[in-house]
């Protein structure tokens, strides 16, 4: 049984649409898709949950895309994919036991200093540049890290992902957005698998609304594919923006 009324569920799956179109492109789709569920009724662990079942369809349906386009070798990243998967998991079953509520108070920072630097840095292209950090040292390090936060919280975890293949691995702006969408996709899923079991979402919209996110998620990826950084790289500042400001006035 649909766990909303057909026009509320009318209205979620038009969110996620959006919310895969802008995910795919410079992340921050849960950004749109989490106060619409709590709007819809429900309570914000179900919410979260939910919006894990719904996300690992658009993440995952950009990361195909990209790698069907030869931007991302989704073979030869399996193996980090699987790190972040292990540190997403590990993540979420530690949601209760850490200072989640520090973390959402330093987030909105990190988040406004990201925007800042995709906004100001002059030359952000997508041609790759040198790398500070090699392939290994990336993958146990920056990777983890950031999948942990996306099973802890996840929001604003594709800014994340994007700031480090960009100022650390030197990847081209388009280049990391293809990346981010195969970790992203591996961390959410690893954060699915402990909000199955120590949630409840809902599982029918989840997956109605993940059908509408794939569907997103493949006409913002052809686009991104498309105009590259120039489209990118503003909806990145805008994304990492809005999603800092709602943050904040969480706090309030």
């Amino acid at each position: 049984m649909i766990e909303v009324a057909p026009d509320v569920l009318a209205l979620l799956v038009a969110a996620a649409f959006f919310a895969g179109f802008v995910d795919a492109i410079a992340g921050g789709g849960g950004l749109i898709t989490v106060p619409v569920l709590i709007i819809a009724g429900a309570p914000p662990l179900t919410a979260i949950a939910t919006n894990k079942v719904q996300g690992v369809f658009g993440a995952g349906m950009a990361a195909v895309s990209y790698g069907r386009a030869g931007h991302v070798d989704l073979r030869r990243q399996l193996w980090v994919a699987l790190l972040a998967l292990g540190a997403g998991g590990v993540g979420a079953l530690l949601t209760a036991a850490l200072p989640t509520q520090l973390i959402r108070i330093a987030l909105p920072v990190l988040l406004i200093a990201i925007a800042l630097f995709f906004a100001l840095k002059p030359g952000l292209n997508d041609i790759d540049r040198t790398a500070r950090f090699g392939p290994m040292m990336f993958a146990v390090t920056v990777v983890p890290l950031v999948a942990f936060y996306d099973g802890l919280i996840g929001p604003g975890a594709g800014a994340f992902y994007m700031i480090g293949f960009v100022a650390l691995a030197g990847y081209g702006v388009l280049k990391a957005t293809a990346h981010t969408k195969l970790l992203n996709f591996s961390s959410n899923l690893g954060g699915l698998l402990i909000y199955a079991l120590v949630a409840s979402p809902w599982w029918i919209t989840g997956l109605l609304m993940g059908f509408a996110q794939m569907a997103g998620a493949y006409v913002g990826a052809r686009m991104a594919m498309r105009i590259g950084s120039k489209l990118i790289k503003p909806l990145l500042v805008v994304s990492a923006s809005v999603l800092a400001a709602k943050l904040l006035w969480d706090l309030t």
